[in-house]
């Protein structure tokens, strides 16, 4: 890889994450690498900044910070083929970043930065969703480009004070699957599938299948369940009932904007994969899983198993 400029996105209010973040500005600008380093968090998005501004693309972005600025990072670079490199550096569960001990500067016996440069990595792909608003006036989302998620895409009612419940009918490839009552409905990519999906009951999905998740929150009918699709899938959904039920549609735990009745979100596969760079030389998904949801131990401590 050529490492010539290098956008370095540290998470907003952690002060390990920017003090890392000044380290590795300084050995990077001491190898001759151009540095742009830049806070993102709930408050703060450097991303339209920076694409506006900066004269080119950077060959790679570096992110220090938990899995929601990795989240934020590839909605904004996905589009530009900009690859990511994170590190859970300030944040909490972690489940799309590395250790922060892979992170070796300069003086160590194996850089990161020479790493970097003799391709001593993988690239992983993987999919994203869009979600495009169509208006039933014929007026158009004032937001033009569709918004993306890598982890998921949800609908739940915008205003709580007059209900917390909603009804959302669902079309895919131009077919009524179902009408969900409740507290609304998520649409994950196998990455989001240990996110908000999982947490109302949805699979696991391995982030090698391609595959698209629709979960019911907390549906008032039992008959209302998880659904995996394929991924050419195209799911129309619409708000139901007076108009006053307007929801809002998230991306990745960001509000992204509102419908009425008569609107209708269109999601589908984004063309635009995310490109995340992988160091571990035999990573394992299962060794993730069962670290971070703390699977296969809690409850055989007492029992060592030979595996």
């Amino acid at each position: 890889m050529h490492l010539g400029r290098v956008w370095l996105i540290a998470r907003s209010g952690s002060l390990a994450a920017e003090r890392m973040a000044r380290r590795c500005r300084d050995d990077l600008a001491a190898e001759g690498v151009a540095v742009v380093v830049a806070q993102s968090g709930l408050t703060s998005n450097p991303f339209p900044g920076l694409l506006a501004t900066e004269d080119a693309l950077p060959d790679l972005a570096i992110v220090l910070g938990g899995d929601g600025t990795v989240l934020g990072a590839a909605r904004h670079l996905a589009p530009h083929g900009v690859p990511i490199l994170s590190f859970n550096v300030g944040g909490r569960l972690g489940f799309l970043t590395h250790d922060p001990a892979l992170l070796r500067l300069s003086g160590d016996a194996d850089s990161l930065w020479q790493r970097l440069r003799d391709d001593h990595f993988a690239l992983e792909r993987r999919m994203m969703l869009q979600a495009r608003v169509e208006r039933a006036d014929g007026v158009a989302d004032p937001a033009a480009e569709p918004h993306l998620a890598l982890n998921d895409i949800y609908l739940r009612p915008a205003l709580d004070e007059l209900s917390s419940t909603c009804v959302l009918e669902l079309d895919i490839d131009g077919e009524v699957v179902d009408q969900y009552r409740g507290d609304g409905l998520i649409i994950a990519t196998p990455t989001g599938s240990t996110g908000y999906a999982m947490a109302a009951g949805g699979p696991i999905l391995h982030p090698g299948i391609e595959a698209i998740v629709v979960s019911p929150i907390c549906p008032m009918s039992l008959s209302s369940r998880t659904v995996v699709v394929p991924p050419r899938a195209r799911l129309s959904v619409w708000p139901l009932g007076e108009t006053s039920r307007r929801v809002r549609l998230w991306h990745d735990g960001a509000a992204a904007t509102e419908l009425e009745p008569g609107d209708r979100a269109v999601v589908e596969r984004s063309p635009h994969p995310a490109l995340q760079l992988l160091l571990e030389q035999s990573p394992s998904y299962y060794r993730t899983l069962t670290h971070k949801l703390h699977w296969a131990g809690s409850l055989v401590a007492m029992e060592p198993s030979h595996n």
